[in-house]
C-alpha cells in the first residue's frame, strides 16, 4: 500500500510539474508575443511616460471651473452648473437625436440579424447554400466599422442622421446575428423536433419552437447592443452623421474645453438611464417568459 501510494505521489508531482513547465513556457510566448507587439506597433516606455503628462494636463483643462457659493446661480454667473450647461436645450435636442438614431438603428440592425440568425444556426438545417450565405453575410455587415462605412453613405446621401443609422444598423446586423445565431445552437432541439413531428414547416417551427426558448437572451444582447450604438452613434456624427457627435467634434476642434466636458457628461448620463431602463425591460420580459 506504501509503495502504491509513493508512485501515486510521484505521479501526481510530475503532473505538477509539467504544468507548471506549460504554464511557464505559455506565459514566456505570451509575454513575447506582448513585446512584439508593442515594438512593431511602436510603444515606447518613453513616449509612455512623456505623453500621460499631457493627458492629464488636457483633462485638467476640460474641467469645469465651479464655484459653491454660485453653484446654482443662472447662467450668466460664472462657476455655476447653468453656465456650465449653459446650451443645454440645443444639447439635449441634439442628444435625443442621436438616441433616436441608435435606437432606429438597433431596431433595423436586430431586425436583419433574427432573420439571418436561423438559417445561419448549425442545429436547424437550413441548408448547405443558405447557411453560407447567412453567415458570411452577417460576417461582411460586422468587419468594417461603422465609421468607414459612414463615410461612404455621407458621399450617397449626404450630411444627417440617414447615414449615420444606416452604418450602425449594419455592423448591429452583423454582430448580433452572430450571437443570434449561436443563442439558437445552444438551444434544445426538443421543442424543434416536436413541432417538426406534429407536420410544422421550418419556418413554424423556428417561430413555435426555437423563438420563445431564446426570446430572453435576444432581447438581452439587444439591448446591450442599443447602449453600444448609442455610443457609436455619438462617433458617427464626427464624419457628419448627425446628432451630438457633430457638435462634440466641432468643440474639440475649436478647443472649448468646459463645452467638451459639458457634452460628455451628457452622453454618460444618457447611457445610464438606458442601461436602467434596459435592465428593468429585460428582467420584466425574462419573468414574463420564465
Amino acid at each position: 500500500m506504501s509503495a502504491a501510494a509513493a508512485r501515486a505521489e510521484a505521479a501526481w508531482w510530475q503532473a505538477r510539474r509539467q504544468r507548471r513547465r506549460a504554464t511557464v513556457l505559455g506565459l514566456t510566448a505570451l509575454l513575447a508575443a506582448l513585446l512584439a507587439a508593442a515594438w512593431m506597433s511602436e510603444v515606447r516606455p518613453a513616449t509612455l511616460a512623456s505623453g500621460l503628462p499631457r493627458i492629464g494636463e488636457y483633462f485638467a483643462r476640460i474641467l469645469p471651473t465651479l464655484r459653491w457659493p454660485v453653484l446654482l446661480a443662472d447662467s450668466q454667473t460664472e462657476g455655476s452648473l447653468a453656465a456650465w450647461f449653459y446650451r443645454l436645450d440645443s444639447w439635449s435636442w441634439l442628444l435625443f437625436e442621436t438616441a433616436n438614431m441608435a435606437a432606429l438603428a438597433t431596431l433595423l440592425g436586430a431586425g436583419a440579424a433574427l432573420l439571418l440568425a436561423f438559417p445561419a444556426a448549425r442545429n436547424l438545417g437550413a441548408g448547405m447554400l443558405a447557411f453560407q450565405c447567412a453567415r458570411r453575410s452577417l460576417e461582411a455587415m460586422r468587419t468594417v466599422p461603422e465609421i468607414v462605412v459612414a463615410l461612404i453613405l455621407v458621399w450617397a446621401f449626404g450630411v444627417g442622421p440617414l447615414a449615420g443609422i444606416l452604418a450602425i444598423a449594419c455592423h448591429t446586423a452583423g454582430a448580433l446575428g452572430k450571437l443570434f445565431a449561436e443563442a439558437i445552437e445552444n438551444t434544445p432541439r426538443l421543442a424543434w423536433d416536436g413541432v417538426r413531428a406534429a407536420g410544422g414547416t421550418w419556418p413554424q417551427a423556428c417561430r413555435f419552437a426555437i423563438l420563445p426558448q431564446v426570446a430572453p437572451n435576444l432581447l438581452s444582447y439587444a439591448l446591450l447592443r442599443f447602449e453600444i450604438n448609442l455610443r457609436s452613434a455619438s462617433v458617427i456624427g464626427f464624419v457628419g452623421g448627425g446628432g451630438i457627435g457633430e457638435e462634440l467634434y466641432t468643440v474639440i476642434a475649436q478647443n472649448y474645453y468646459e463645452e467638451i466636458s459639458a457634452i460628455v457628461v451628457l452622453i454618460l448620463l444618457a447611457v445610464a438611464c438606458i442601461d436602467l431602463l434596459s435592465e428593468a425591460l429585460r428582467h420584466r420580459i425574462i419573468g414574463a417568459f420564465g
